[in-house]
């Protein structure tokens, strides 16, 4: 029997033990040398911390501990909160009533609206609707924009141009504002709905510079499809809820609030209140949604919610006997 050779034991199998433990002891050594050169100086951790302290204490808070070498009755402080110097070159903001004027130039504008286009109010194609605060102007998109489309029809152009005949006149501010219906569109002009209202806001925005409306005065909002008037259930609803609203505001605090809402869905006396210095915050405005799941906006301190509906209809938009302080 041939005889079974036995396999010799690698002996440099484990060098890397060697190793590793040489890296070990590096990392020891330098750890070591690490926290022998620092040192933590107590007095100067205490003061940061003092300081830190004051800065986000607050008012009800101990921001009155003392810096080294400052009184801690120095009226200057040393807290955001409380003290700090006075910059007396800020202006102090002063929120200057509207002249009664203004309210009657809007009211102008509306009946100068309505006549021109009393052919296609009573056709049903456009909507005026004015109050003491801004004139809106409401377009079909149908009689604006192809389905589908942002570019608007050739045969929209002579609206546009009265349009822009008679708020040439003025230095109103006026923003246009797009709306959709809730049927879904997706391409890569258009990948939403909010995309598509904008362009078509935006597209009117265009028409008007064309016929010389200074740009600065005009800005685009897109409300895609978030604000129906109608039920987009049906097919005439969804006409409806197609639309353009062109708004003539008083002055530039008003077009930001309207816009900021919608011009359809806040309440005259909602918009006065956040604009008058003894008025409602926004805050105060609040929201009400009804039973078809439509939604206005209202102070708080109505009993009734202003529907939507009441907002839009002529009578809603009636001048008051008296002239509004507003």
């Amino acid at each position: 029997m041939p005889r079974r050779r036995i396999e010799e034991q690698n002996l440099h199998a484990q060098r890397w033990v060697i190793s590793y433990a040489d890296f070990i002891t590096l990392m020891f050594a330098f750890f070591v040398v690490m926290y022998a050169i620092s040192s933590v100086n107590e007095e100067k951790y205490k003061q940061v911390a003092d300081s830190l302290s004051g800065v986000f204490a607050g008012p009800e808070g101990d921001a009155e501990r003392a810096i080294e070498g400052q009184s801690e009755t120095d009226p200057a402080g040393i807290g955001v909160f409380r003290g700090g110097e006075e910059n007396s070159r800020v202006p102090t903001v002063k929120i200057i009533q509207p002249k009664p004027e203004n309210s009657a130039v809007l009211k102008a504008i509306g009946d100068q609206m309505e006549v021109q286009f009393k052919k296609l109010i009573s056709s049903g194609h456009v909507a005026v609707q004015s109050n003491n605060l801004w004139v809106a102007l409401e377009l079909g998109a149908n009689l604006v924009y192809p389905e589908g489309g942002a570019l608007p029809a050739i045969t929209s152009d002579p609206v546009f141009e009265r349009v822009a005949k008679i708020v040439n006149q003025y230095d109103n501010p006026i923003h246009v504002e797009g709306y959709t219906d809730n049927q879904f569109i997706s391409s890569d002009e258009y990948p939403s709905n909010w995309e598509l209202s904008a362009a078509r806001a935006a597209g009117v925005v265009r028409i008007l510079e064309l016929n010389k409306v200074k740009p600065q005065r005009m800005a685009a909002v897109g409300f895609g499809e978030y604000q129906p008037l109608a039920d987009n259930g049906t097919e005439d609803g969804r006409k409806v809820n197609r639309r353009i609203v062109i708004v003539i505001t008083r002055d530039r605090k008003t077009q930001r609030v309207v816009s900021a809402f919608g011009s359809e869905q806040v309440s005259e006396d909602a918009v006065s209140g956040i604009l008058t210095e003894s008025g409602l915050p926004e805050s105060a405005i609040e929201k009400v949604v009804d039973e078809q799941g439509r939604i206005s906006f209202r102070r708080k301190d109505q009993t009734q919610p202003i529907d939507i509906e009441t907002l839009t209809s002529p009578e809603s938009f009636a001048p008051p006997t008296q002239e509004s302080p507003q």
